[in-house]
């Protein structure tokens, strides 16, 4: 699996801070497969680029540590494939190829302005776009026969590699076939035969914080779920997101499973979609649960595409450490919960951290978010409470009463224990 990968970006996209998040992790981990196409036209919606946004792009990406080439033409199709080529020679850093534009190219009247970002030409500049390009100016819609030409060429160039790369995978089948059993498995998504057998079970009597127990079972899990990949934004003995047998990922270490993502929540989620869009891992990341404000863009993308990027949020209540105010999370759990497609767990022991665990696994269509404790709660006697599998079905009788209830108490995560003393 070699391919690169390819962004086309905007003034609009460069100014926005996650821009400056993936990009600074772009350059320290030597991503030499990501190449952007910097569509440099100098227009915003509001008007030049000049009314906001004035610094030095290309001497940015070099602060980051990634090859920069210039572009001065963007009708130069062999100046830009040239600049792709070079890029791809670059194995050790990320590419930025700033290709200088004219936005509404062609019309004689809206090019280079912000009139021609988000409105249509309307139908008079059309006709003397049209005029200006030498195209037929008496048809709505035309394809040039060079474009149909292109694309045919296009095609027979894909299925030639598709078939290419089809006789690799059933030679590779032929010579190697656990590996290649393996490997389709990764692609697939399939999870290994009794991967649950993994899961830990915990002593009940036994005080641990969820967020350790989530740790213990990420422990158990990753060795077995070989597609696991995941990290934290900085904050990985916290949210114990690193199990023991999880090597790093670096630069020089591209075997790691293991991402320290930095300061850098937004970034953070925004990979983990990508690297569930790609296929072949299901990533997870961790932070604090209020810090999901940060990066709750990319959580509603997550969300938005269905993809299964499992979010593990601790310090999840008001029993925090000493942190104060601004890592108290009030509102969060509410705001997470109201947002569609988003399967939100707060487990209530240990057990129940196991199992959420293996829920968020075997949920495929959607992201889930995990509300994990920073302090100890105490680990359920389930021979008298219900079993902490009742979890998957999203709620579950605890302790139950004879005959019928004068009151029902509910509860989740760190307050059942305290719920189920208040029963007694």
């Amino acid at each position: 699996v070699d391919h690169f990968t390819y962004a086309l970006v905007s003034d609009g996209d460069l100014m926005e801070g996650i821009s400056h998040e993936a990009a600074s992790l772009a350059g320290h981990l030597g991503l030499g497969k990501l190449i952007y196409l910097y569509d440099d036209n100098e227009i915003s919606i509001d008007g030049s680029t000049d009314l906001t946004f004035t610094e030095d792009v290309e001497q940015r990406f070099e602060a980051y540590g990634w090859h920069v080439q210039h572009v001065e033409d963007g009708t130069d199709l062999a100046a830009i494939d040239a600049a792709l080529s070079a890029a791809r020679a670059v194995t050790e850093r990320p590419s930025l190829i700033a290709v200088r534009t004219v936005i509404g190219h062609g019309s004689p009247n809206k090019a280079d302005t912000a009139d021609a970002h988000g409105s249509p030409l309307g139908e008079e500049e059309v006709t003397l776009t049209k005029k200006n390009l030498g195209w037929p100016e008496d048809k709505t819609f035309y394809v040039p026969d060079e474009v149909d030409a292109r694309r045919d060429e296009t095609r027979e160039r894909g299925a030639h590699r598709h078939a290419r790369w089809t006789e690799l995978m059933e030679r590779y089948r032929a010579e190697h076939p656990a590996l290649a059993a393996r490997f389709e498995a990764f692609k697939n998504g399939t999870l290994p035969e009794d991967w649950e057998d993994a899961l830990p079970t915990f002593e009940a009597g036994t005080g641990l914080a969820t967020r350790a127990s989530s740790g213990k079972t990420l422990d158990a899990l990753v060795p077995v779920v070989e597609a696991l990949v995941g990290g934290s934004a900085d904050l990985t003995g916290s949210n114990k997101t690193k199990a023991k047998e999880q090597e790093d990922f670096q630069a020089d270490a591209r075997g790691g499973r293991y991402l320290y993502f930095g300061v850098r929540e937004h970034a953070m989620a925004s990979i983990c979609n990508g690297l569930s869009l790609h296929g072949g891992f299901r990533p997870y990341c961790g932070t604090f649960l209020i810090f999901s404000d940060y990066l709750r863009p990319a959580l509603r993308l997550s969300a938005l595409m269905g993809e299964p990027v499992i979010y593990v949020f601790t310090h999840d209540s008001i029993g925090l450490g000493e942190d104060g105010p601004t890592h108290q999370p009030i509102e969060h759990l509410m705001a997470l919960r109201a947002m569609p497609n988003l399967t939100l767990i707060r487990p209530a022991d240990a057990n129940e951290t196991a199992a959420a665990w293996k829920t968020a696994i075997e949920h495929t269509d959607g992201p889930v978010a995990l509300a994990l404790t920073r302090q100890n709660l105490p680990t359920l006697d389930r021979a008298t409470y219900g079993a902490a599998s009742g979890l998957q079905k999203g709620a579950y009788v605890l302790r139950d009463t004879p005959g019928t209830p004068e009151a029902i108490v509910i509860a989740t995560g760190s307050e059942v224990s305290q719920a189920l003393e208040a029963a007694e």
